[in-house]
Order: structure tokens, then C-alpha cells, then sequence
């Protein structure tokens, strides 16, 4: 699948919601998981935090390149840490430079018809200060489900916090786990990799 092509999408109806798993994917990441991205935080639509409650992190549309030639546009797990510098100044806290558990979604968000393809990540924690410009880095692990239009936000939002439990749930088997000590959230400067 191109960045170009907005594929068609299903509408996520209450009927799908009430037969959610809560817990998806294999013991263990399988491949194409787990998917390496990283790139400087950059604002996005704006909508994540003050629209739905949950704020997301964009990285630049290179930065997703890796993750859209081998996936489709939906829902993924994983973990994600951002750098606690910019511009040679501690900015974030020992906490907030943690790997943390993260949700994305990699897709056109029909329900606000996006025009072009994007990767919003949620980092489930709270942060004191917002990191745009800040080095971030994003392991993804799994994949929770297809992206989906919506008849309405409150429908779509049910779905997000249904989506952030699955996450977390799926995060914690030991299979997983291990990954939140990866040598590429060591590293100062890790490039993408498959």
C-alpha cells in the first residue's frame, strides 16, 4: 500500500465494539513485528487531546515509511520513548523519559477525512510539558485492529479507550515486556529498522 491510497474503511458499529478482544496478537510479536520508528515530534491536526481526549504525538511522513510498505492502515501496540533534551536543555522529567506503553494509529482518519495518510501516537502517560521537537522513538509490537469511520466522536472515542486497554493488556505477557528493555531505546541515535 502507497501513501497515496486511501483505501476503503468499514464503520466501527456498536455491534463491533461489544465483540472486541481484550487481549490481541500471538505470545509473542511475529514478523513484521516489531517495527522500528523514530523522528522529531511535530504538531499535528491538533484535535488528539482537546477534541478526544487523548493526546498523540506525529512524527514527520518519512519517519513512517517503514511501517506503511509493510502494514495496512489501522490500530497498533507497542512502546514508545521520548528524549528528555531539546535543544541541550533537560526539558522532561526521569519519568517522562521512560519507554512507555503507547496505542497508534496509522491510517486517513475518515471520520475527520484526512487528506493524506498519518501516524498519531498516544503515549499512555500524563505529561507535565508538551515535547514537540523532541527525538522520539517507537517500537511497534502488534496490531489491534483496521482503521474504521464513525457515525459520531463519541463512538469513536469509545473505541480509542477500548483500544488503550487492549494495549496495555496485550503489552503485559512476558513476550512483550521484554522489549521495553531493547537495545534501540539505548542507543543516542537509532535509525529505523525492520
Amino acid at each position: 500500500m502507497g501513501l497515496e491510497e486511501r483505501p476503503a474503511v468499514l464503520v466501527g458499529t456498536e455491534s463491533y465494539r461489544a465483540r472486541r478482544p481484550d487481549v490481541v496478537g500471538p505470545e509473542e510479536p511475529q514478523k513484521p513485528f516489531p517495527i522500528l520508528l523514530s523522528g522529531a515530534v511535530q504538531r499535528g491536526f491538533g484535535r488528539g487531546g482537546k477534541d478526544l481526549g487523548c493526546p498523540t504525538a506525529n512524527l514527520p511522513d518519512e519517519s513512517i515509511t517503514p511501517m506503511s510498505s509493510v502494514t495496512e492502515p489501522g490500530v497498533y501496540y507497542g512502546y514508545a520513548q521520548v528524549s528528555r533534551e531539546k535543544d541541550g536543555q533537560l526539558v522532561l522529567s526521569e519519568e517522562e523519559g521512560k519507554v512507555l506503553p503507547m496505542v497508534m494509529s496509522l491510517g486517513w482518519n475518515p471520520f475527520y477525512k484526512n487528506e493524506r495518510l498519518s501516524a498519531e501516537i498516544h503515549i499512555m502517560h500524563e505529561f507535565t510539558n508538551d515535547f514537540y521537537g523532541h527525538h522520539m522513538k517507537v517500537m511497534i509490537l502488534g496490531y489491534i485492529r483496521p482503521e474504521l469511520d464513525y457515525v459520531s466522536r463519541e463512538a469513536l472515542i469509545e473505541d480509542i479507550e477500548t483500544d488503550k486497554r487492549v494495549a496495555l493488556k496485550s503489552l503485559a505477557r512476558p513476550g512483550y515486556e521484554r522489549y521495553q528493555s531493547d537495545p534501540f531505546f539505548q542507543d543516542d541515535v537509532a535509525q529505523p529498522r525492520l
